[in-house]
């Protein structure tokens, strides 16, 4: 990062519907990275031909693989099972695969939330699972207000000595849960960081030793992150990564 210039962060769109094809992504991930990182904000589209992934890693100072609708195809980790057609975004699964896998060769910072944390996992070697609508992973319509949709807690367990249990302070933290997939297998290298406190399903991790800061969550930390210190310590290491700190 070029001194005396805000460092760059690279924000993770999907393709979605809304009448016509747009490229969407939550206004609320936006917010936590200017005021909590520093940093100013480029969208990524999530369509391969206008994503030049070697290009785009030079000029990003960081990337956040943020959440979302759709799934991770299970054919891009080796599973033989389908998902419904419009369940999937197979050319977000192509720019943010590739260009996260830029990033870390480049030794920069790649976070991820839910959707981002399963392709980081998958980006690692690891597989996932569909959860099947578990109540306790997922209530409710990606229709319904975010007040309704983010209602839904469970508690999770941070790892001792883990970056947000040490961060933070804490040790079990209620988070959020809206997602209908998770890690099955997790990928070479990875730590843990938290598991869901009843189940144990991996509820986020890190890559320590490959040469560039990766920590990914499965809850939405950007939602309600102010009353939060786990999710605020989500961030400021981000911050603090992608101004060469961490």
């Amino acid at each position: 990062m070029t001194r005396g210039r805000k460092p760059v962060i690279g924000l993770m769109c999907g393709n979605e519907v809304a009448g016509r094809p747009i490229q969407a992504v939550a206004t609320r991930f936006i917010e936590p990275l200017v005021r909590l990182c520093g940093a100013s904000v480029v969208m990524i589209p999530a369509m391969p031909e206008a994503v030049d992934a070697a290009s785009m890693a030079d000029m990003l100072d960081g990337l956040l693989l943020t959440g979302g609708r759709s799934h991770v195809d299970p054919v891009q980790y080796g599973d033989t099972g389908h998902l419904a057609r419009h369940q999937c975004d197979p050319a977000r699964d192509t720019v943010a695969l590739s260009l996260g896998g830029r990033m870390i060769e480049r030794g920069k910072p790649v976070y991820g939330i839910c959707r981002g944390m399963q392709e980081i996992n998958v980006l690692f070697g690891g597989s996932l699972t569909c959860l099947g609508g578990l109540p306790r992973h997922h209530r409710g319509s990606w229709d319904e207000d975010y007040e309704t949709l983010f209602g839904h807690h469970h508690p999770v367990d941070l790892m001792p000595g883990g970056y947000l249990a040490g961060r933070s302070g804490h040790r079990r933290l209620e988070v959020n849960s809206v997602h209908q997939q998770g890690v099955d297998r997790l990928g070479y290298g990875l730590v843990v960081e938290a598991r869901d406190s009843e189940d144990g399903l991996i509820e986020a991790f890190r890559a320590p030793g490959c040469g560039a800061d990766v920590l990914a969550v499965q809850w939405h930390p950007e939602w309600g992150g102010a009353e939060c210190a786990v999710s605020r310590s989500f961030f400021t290491l981000l911050g603090e990564s992608v101004q060469g700190r961490a």
